[in-house]
């Protein structure tokens, strides 16, 4: 790996080991201790990834998270404490692509960081994304990557987080057709259970939001028994 990661923890003795053993995989490591700086540092140091502790002095992990989403898309894992299965879910919704209990093994932490990196680039490095398009363009539409927003037309339309990164996927793969199980990977950036079905709400929300422009309206096809598709007519 050749990755920059911002790792957010109170917890001197903890960012002090991870940042030693991620540094002897090749990772550069950035720590804070609490969120007081997480923005500005994403803004000035452009972290590939985030890691981000919940219980943290001032402002609790999840209130970080939004801040972070409202402005960026880059990947973040949450740390939570062990059986806080409402931190985890909350987490989830608001955005996180995976999560890890306290405490951990801190090579489980990095197979995690692989494991959604591969997922949301798959087989390719930093240099190279940095290089591609800023805008994802299929159909007739236009996805703006560093604004999370889709024009249709001459209208720009704000995202979730989560509308913003399944849309990404459906254009990236146009006319094809794409699993919900893959699109919640997409999304969300871990696997989720087949009966999970809160795909269907973000697609509804989207299709919403593409309502009052009847060419693009049919651009979401449903799949009987397999999930949707992006068609680029």
């Amino acid at each position: 790996m050749d990755e920059t990661v911002l790792l957010v923890d109170d917890d001197a003795k903890l960012r002090r080991l991870l940042r030693e053993y991620l540094e002897g995989y090749g990772i550069r490591v950035l720590t804070l201790e609490d969120g007081s700086e997480v923005l500005k540092t994403i803004q000035m140091k452009s972290p590939d990834m985030v890691i981000l502790d919940i219980m943290l002095p001032q402002r609790d992990g999840l209130d970080i998270l939004k801040d972070i989403r409202t402005q960026y898309s880059l990947p973040v894992i949450m740390l939570t404490a062990k059986g806080e299965d409402t931190d985890r879910i909350v987490g989830l919704e608001l955005g996180a692509d995976d999560y890890l209990p306290k405490p951990f093994n801190p090579r489980e932490l990095l197979a995690r960081m692989r494991a959604v990196l591969r997922r949301l680039d798959p087989g390719i490095s930093r240099t190279a994304r940095e290089e591609k398009e800023p805008h994802i363009k299929s159909g007739g539409l236009i996805l703006n990557k560093a604004k999370q927003t889709l024009t249709a037309g001459s209208e720009e339309m704000e995202l979730s987080s989560t509308e913003f990164k399944v849309m990404a996927a459906l254009m990236s793969h146009p006319n094809t057709a794409l699993s919900r199980d893959k699109l919640m990977n997409f999304a969300r950036g871990r696997d989720f259970m087949a009966f999970d079905r809160s795909i269907d709400v973000h697609i509804s929300n989207i299709r919403a939001k593409l309502k009052s422009h009847p060419s693009f309206e049919a651009c979401i096809k449903t799949i009987w028994g397999t999930g949707y598709m992006f068609v680029e007519e």
